[in-house]
């Protein structure tokens, strides 16, 4: 007697087709940057056990030496051992921000496919080759910087290749909310990635990098085998990238009528019609590929620069927690290292919850910029509360850390996914969706000069004392928001000029 077909199996075939392979590419591009964020995490995680308090772990077994760090690894036993985290942090960082405004390029003329596996594999093995340093007995400073150094390369593969591709199959209607909830990979990665290296940071923290580096290779292998980069390739709808106008909503006018190979509907980019062709063996060619739009041509498109520069300052800011704030639990709360990196992960639950409340709230109003902008306002003086009041109870610990994650992440969240995609289907490109990756890398490569630059000045300020850290912190929020304000004026005009129109100017 055969079974009935499996439920699981019914719920996909009742999903219309488009559907179907937009949740596949969703999902795929979620757990191939969850991969990537899990595989950049356990630095932060190793940190203090490269250099633990030795005191706490006995009298020193070496009697012929007065070393207070004799439980350290070496090079970084010294007393500048802040400035040599500064450094490795740095390392990846700068050739990860080098490598994004080249990253887009390429990525624009290479198939997506081959880009971002390959890039997924290489990183595994460079993520396991700082690892195997320990297996390796190497105690050389420079074999760990070359190592960041090359990781950092060719992780800039990752993000301009996925917006790219999410960008390609949703088009404008929900984006802000379904990025939102797509970007939670970057929070989850980090999650994933503190509890995988805390698994081994005590005992063997040459599994830290090890592991992570095999999960991300094997994911490559698996997007390899499974990702879809346009919609016509398996004979689906391409969406639709800009809202109908005013009148042509008044008309009734469909997507067919502007584009005869858009969606027709005016629901949103995840609707589609109910008789869609099956082309699975016949995929659509498109007629002419376009051209790929220049470094300077992504510039001037309306809004890149101030977005860039906004996010400068916002990943500053994230990334300095990214990487220093499971040392600061430990310096500060005193929790050892494993607790240090499981209380951390908070910041990034937090961070979902800003991920999505932040794409929620931009679409509703329509104001991605003011939505950043209010958030990194009110982020000013949660940062500054947690500094002083965040260690006082876990309860007050969990409670500050899950809010600084949402406000802090939230517009760094809602500018490197909903606002790129944005400007890389901006209506001035006349359609040409040649544009995602470069618009992409450009503002993401911005934003990582400051990932860069986060890291660094917290290790050199923190030997001064914490306090500092977290001025510091706070003076780049106020900058990220001045520079986005123009672009805020710009939204709260168009909004007064709707609400004059929308009362028919009856002021007039």
């Amino acid at each position: 007697m055969r079974a009935a077909l499996a439920p699981g199996v019914r719920l996909l075939r009742a999903l219309p087709r488009d559907s179907r392979y937009r949740g596949l590419t969703l999902v795929l591009t979620f757990f191939c940057y969850t991969s990537y964020h899990l595989s950049r995490k356990p630095i932060s995680i190793v940190k203090s056990q490269l250099h633990p308090n030795c005191s706490a772990l006995g009298p020193n077994p070496r009697n012929d030496s007065n070393n207070s760090a004799w439980c350290s690894w070496a090079p970084f036993d010294g007393d500048n051992y802040k400035e040599l985290f500064g450094a490795l942090d740095n390392a990846f960082l700068v050739a990860y921000a080098i490598g994004m405004f080249i990253s887009g390029i390429f990525g624009e003329r290479l198939p997506l496919r081959y880009y971002l596996s390959g890039g997924m594999v290489l990183s595994g093995l460079f993520t396991a080759l700082f690892g195997l340093g320990y297996f390796w007995d190497i105690h050389v400073l420079w074999y760990f910087i070359i190592v960041q150094v090359c990781n950092g390369l060719v992780q800039t593969t990752g993000w301009p290749s996925v917006v790219a591709c999410i960008g390609n199959w949703f088009g404008k209607g929900k984006r802000g909310l379904i990025m939102g909830i797509w970007n939670s990979h970057t929070s989850v990665g980090n999650i994933l990635g503190s509890l995988i290296a805390g698994a081994w940071v005590s005992s063997t923290w040459g599994l830290s990098f090890v592991v992570p580096g095999i999960i991300i290779a094997v994911m490559g292998i698996i997007c390899f085998f499974f990702l879809i980069e346009y919609p016509e390739d398996v004979g689906c709808s391409p969406p639709l990238h800009h809202m109908a106008t005013d009148e042509e909503d008044a008309r009734g006018v469909t997507c067919n009528e502007k584009d005869p190979g858009a969606v027709t509907s005016n629901e949103g980019p995840l609707s589609i019609t109910g008789q869609t062709t099956d082309h699975t063996n016949s995929p659509k060619q498109p007629a002419e590929e376009p051209e790929a739009i220049s470094f300077l041509g992504a510039l001037r498109i309306p809004g890149v620069v101030e977005f860039s520069l906004c996010l400068l300052f916002a990943k500053l800011v994230s990334y300095t927690f990214l990487y220093w704030l499971p040392l600061y639990i430990v310096n500060v709360a005193h929790f050892s290292a494993k607790e240090a990196g499981d209380l951390s992960t908070l910041f990034d639950v937090g961070g979902i919850l800003g991920g999505i409340f932040a794409g929620l709230i931009s679409d509703y109003t329509g104001g991605r910029a003011t939505t950043c902008c209010v958030m990194l306002v009110v982020a000013a003086p949660m940062l500054f509360l947690y500094n002083h009041v965040g260690q006082n109870g876990i309860g007050t610990s969990v409670v500050m850390l899950i809010i600084c994650g949402a406000l802090v992440n939230g517009p760094y969240a809602l500018i490197t996914t909903a606002v790129s995609a944005d400007l890389g289907t901006h209506e001035s490109l006349k359609g040409n969706a040649k544009a995602l990756s470069t618009v992409t890398a450009i503002i993401d490569g911005t934003g990582s000069v400051g990932a860069a630059l986060g890291p660094l000045l917290a290790g050199l300020i923190s030997p001064t004392g914490w306090n500092n850290v977290f001025y510091m912190l706070i003076a780049a929020d106020v900058l990220a928001c001045v520079l986005l304000a123009r672009v805020v004026v710009k939204e709260v005009r168009g909004w007064c000029g709707f609400m004059a129109r929308k009362r028919g100017f009856k002021e007039f």
